[in-house]
């Protein structure tokens, strides 16, 4: 995936307010199971909001991981929450088109 442009990531950021979180990071942290979820939540919204219910003081460190892992990319993380973003690899399922 090629690097977002400023506009790309300020759009992405505004999709993202109206978001509910996906995906809750519970006591097991980025286990198999979560980033197994993760993906299926990037195949399916190529934008997905994450609350940190647990590992609060790890957030810093943990959304990165999380994006390293899933071959996404940060957006942002705000408060206890950290927004991803892949574009679907099919051009005709990408529901975010620039």
């Amino acid at each position: 995936m090629s690097t977002l442009t400023g506009a790309q990531v300020r759009h992405l950021k505004g999709l993202a307010q109206r978001l509910e979180p996906v995906l809750h990071i519970g006591k097991a942290g980025l286990s198999a199971e979560f980033l197994a979820s993760a993906e299926a939540a990037l195949n399916q919204h190529e934008l997905v909001k994450i609350k940190f219910a647990q590992h609060k003081e790890e957030k810093k460190t943990l959304a990165p991981e999380l994006a390293e892992k899933t071959g996404s990319q940060l957006i942002q993380r705000v408060g206890n929450v950290a927004v991803i973003f892949r574009q679907n690899a099919d051009p005709a399922r990408r529901r975010i088109v620039f």
